[in-house]
């Protein structure tokens, strides 16, 4: 992992950042660092299995719990939690399949499943290590839930969906370090192969200083699912979270995420502001939410680097995901595994033979760490960072203003639902003809 006294944050650093942070989230309970990890904060269990519980059955949960189910260790699912029961049963049969040539391997019985929105609390109780994939508006008090009962915590990105899920994190992952609790964070280009090449040989100075960068996520439209009419206005915008902030915190939040990341990465630190622009330009029905469909974000770091960043969802336009990398004596293009002088020169090209697979590593390091018992993954700080990155270029779409990093963090801005229940109303309701508001730039106001 990346030296913490080699990051700083404009000026601030790591350890500032962080308490900063804590103390926004309502103050965090001291902890003694340990001289060794225990071994009850690695297993609750037989000391040669590893139990997992899923908290989250959708494509994402489904996958992430196979790979974990995939690793060299002796790792068995235990328990299986979600707010829907079809989600729950679907993704339970999923996993049996895939993992039918090891089928000891999943040892969930119908009383370890849990349907609600407090069963994972019951589900992570029955392991030593969660698996975080619900929609994430909800990461904050499950990632909380997950330290408080001292479990070792896979977390998909992004990590919170506004400024006040970004506090608690940072508090819990202040718990964890202290409890020697391994954190993995699912922005994957982090234990990718070719990314991790190119950042060795930026840091032995290939291109010399960045001036500049450029990212993106530019695709096609998503998926959207018909409203029912047995949904409450609750369980239809939890079926199709992605068009709620609350829950997704837009594209930019829930996607956008992987290249901003690696813009800070590379850069060792966050931006300063964000000033940009973005709208409703092809997706404009109420099947569409709230969120924009278009962002264009310039995020300004403190020694006066520009990393321009692009993410839209429009059919039948140019696509890339992809990074780019400009420094005084070259650059890198990362989807490519090329870095380039500036005259065009090839000086070094990734062999895509070497290419691993990312999403599987990830759970493979993480699996092997905890199998050991070695204390080595603290990504929920980097996650949280790489969160709060792209949520002020939303805050900063939405209301064409310049926003500042540590303004935001310290707004205390909160999306969530007063009560999360089926029959509870969600922050935003659809009005008469069923169109939710969104953002305008220049009318939507934070700060005053």
């Amino acid at each position: 992992m990346e030296n913490e006294k080699a990051q700083s944050f404009h000026g601030q650093s790591r350890r500032d950042f962080v308490k900063q942070s804590s103390l926004l989230a309502g103050g965090l309970m001291a902890a003694p660092i340990l001289s060794h990890a225990s071994e009850t904060n690695f297993f609750s269990g037989a000391p040669d299995v590893i139990k997992v519980a899923l908290i989250g059955c959708g494509g994402r949960g489904t996958g992430a719990a196979v790979q974990a189910l995939s690793t060299k260790q002796n790792v068995q699912l235990v328990a299986m939690a979600d707010a829907f029961q079809d989600r729950l049963s679907d993704s339970y049969n999923n996993i049996v399949e895939a993992m039918k040539k090891t089928p000891d391997r999943v040892k969930v019985t119908d009383a370890d499943k849990f349907v609600g929105f407090d069963g994972y609390k019951q589900a992570m109780a029955k392991a030593d290590v969660v698996i975080l994939a619900t929609p994430p508006g909800f990461r904050p008090i499950h990632f909380e839930e997950a330290i408080n009962q001292k479990k070792h915590v896979f977390m998909e990105k992004p990590v919170a969906t506004d400024p006040a899920g970004i506090a608690k994190v940072l508090a819990a992952a202040e718990k964890a370090k202290a409890q020697k609790l391994n954190v993995v964070v699912g922005l994957q280009r982090h234990y990718q192969s070719s990314y991790r090449e190119l950042l060795k040989r930026f840091q032995d100075g290939i291109i010399g200083d960045i001036t500049s960068m450029q990212v993106w996520w530019n695709q096609g439209a998503l998926w959207v699912k018909p409203r029912k009419p047995e949904y409450t206005e609750m369980e239809y915008q939890m079926r199709n979270w992605y068009y709620f902030n609350w829950l997704c915190g837009d594209h930019i939040v829930e996607q956008h995420i992987h290249n901003i990341d690696v813009g800070n990465w590379f850069m060792g630190k966050t931006p300063v502001t964000a000033v940009g622009m973005g709208g409703r330009a092809i997706r404009t029905g109420p099947e569409s939410g709230e969120i924009f469909d278009h962002h264009f974000v310039e995020y300004r770091y403190d020694n006066g680097v520009v990393m321009n960043s692009q993410c839209r969802h429009w059919k039948d336009s140019v696509s890339r995901v992809d990074e780019e990398i400009v420094g005084t004596k070259g650059r890198i293009i990362c989807d490519r595994g090329t870095i380039l002088d500036h005259k065009g020169k090839v000086l070094y090209q990734f062999d895509r033979k070497k290419e691993n697979r990312p999403y599987q590593a990830e759970h493979d390091e993480l699996f092997e760490a905890i199998a050991k018992g070695e204390y080595k993954f603290q990504d929920a700080q980097r996650g949280a960072e790489a969160t709060l990155s792209a949520i002020i270029g939303r805050m900063a779409t939405y209301s064409g203003q310049s926003i500042a990093w540590d303004k935001a963090l310290a707004s205390g801005l909160n999306l969530q639902p007063e009560k999360y229940a089926f029959d509870a109303p969600p922050p935003v309701l659809p009005d008469a003809n069923g169109n939710y508001a969104y953002a305008k730039p220049g009318i939507t106001k934070y700060f005053s």
